[in-house]
């Protein structure tokens, strides 16, 4: 295949993604049977985003700097399930650079991945021979593993021999300034709700302004509360409001997500950690110090930091080089070549 040949697919596959045809509903809803946080809502948003990257322009623009030539290198992928099809941009670096892809998918991955592949291959049928789903890795040149900090250690155990990009656990940060208007706040919303806030890139963390009131971020994020119809969602919140009220700790309710106050990253879900500061360009010292854990910033203001950072309500809405953990996926397949 040229590199014409592949852009050509993915743009094609592009389409599909972003259509209302029949097959596509009809996994959307048998996705959702078999992983409830993949709702038909959010998988359809997942497939709108993928799709709104796979343009001939913008793909053609990212692989501009990189090698165009086929290889025989085999790519071994061990993709997430957190979010839906969470692991395309790994598969679409891998294809997009003529290389070949083993993919070890995530139990959750609700068949979704499979069937995009199959789309992909009906539309390029010269892609079968560079596809190959697995149960275990074997016979591979490269690895992209992405897991949790503990799946990690094992991840670097077993495949650390070989070339390899292997992700840990990150979590992304809002700054807020206390100027914020109700729009800007309710942006945020997305943030933070979209995929239930399973992914890297939800925000579970605020640093707001000492003595900030949360009371109009509360009203700007009211039309949020359908979260907590979901059965899976409702049970973590409530949940994790027993533990705060068992333990009496300080935290704030809105009745469909809690507030607490905490140095982590790592919220609960249905949870949001917060703390105040007195200057912001001290947050900034310290999130760069912890730069390894954090996935991209959101925040209106303006800030000189070395993160991905987004405007409020932009975190959910990655470009092709707004790489998972800032490695470039291209230039390590490049390099190997």
């Amino acid at each position: 295949m040229t590199q014409k040949q592949r852009i050509d697919a993915f743009v094609a596959l592009g389409k599909l993604l972003a259509s209302d045809q029949e097959k596509i509903n009809r996994i959307l809803q048998q996705a959702s049977f078999k992983n409830p946080w993949y709702t038909v809502e959010n998988t359809r948003k997942q497939f709108q985003a993928l799709s709104s990257n796979l343009t001939a322009e913008k793909l053609m623009e990212w692989v501009a700097p990189y090698p165009t030539t086929e290889t025989d290198q085999v790519v071994g992928l061990i993709l997430a399930g957190n979010i839906p099809l969470v692991g395309f941009q790994d598969i679409l670096s891998v294809l997009i650079a003529g290389f070949s892809a083993q993919i070890k998918l995530s139990s959750d991955d609700a068949g979704l991945t499979t069937f995009v592949l199959h789309e992909l291959i009906e539309i390029e049928p010269a892609f079968a021979e560079k596809i190959q789903i697995v149960d275990r890795l074997q016979q591979y040149d490269l690895i992209i593993a992405t897991g949790s900090n503990n799946s990690s250690r094992y991840f670097d155990y077993y495949f650390g021999k070989k070339p390899n990009i292997i992700r840990k656990n990150r979590n992304s940060i809002a700054i807020l300034t206390g100027t914020e208007s109700p729009e800007q706040l309710k942006a945020l919303g997305f943030d933070i709700f979209d995929y239930f806030g399973l992914g890297c890139r939800s925000v579970s963390k605020l640093y707001v302004p000492r003595h900030y009131d949360f009371h109009t971020f509360f009203e700007a994020i009211e039309d949020f509360s359908t979260v907590k119809e979901h059965h899976k969602y409702t049970n973590n919140y409530d949940y994790n409001k027993s533990i705060y009220l068992i333990n009496g700790e300080k935290h704030f309710d809105n009745g469909f997500m809690l507030l607490k106050e905490d140095t982590g990253f790592a919220s609960p879900l249905a949870t949001v950690f917060y703390e105040e500061y007195d200057q912001i360009h001290e947050v900034v010292l310290q999130l760069e110090a912890q730069a390894d854990k954090i996935q991209c910033i959101v925040s209106e203001a303006t800030i000189e930091t070395s993160i991905s950072t987004f405007p409020l309500g932009g975190s959910q809405c990655p470009s092709l080089t707004d790489y998972a953990d800032g490695v470039d996926v291209m230039a390590f397949l490049s390099e190997k070549k």
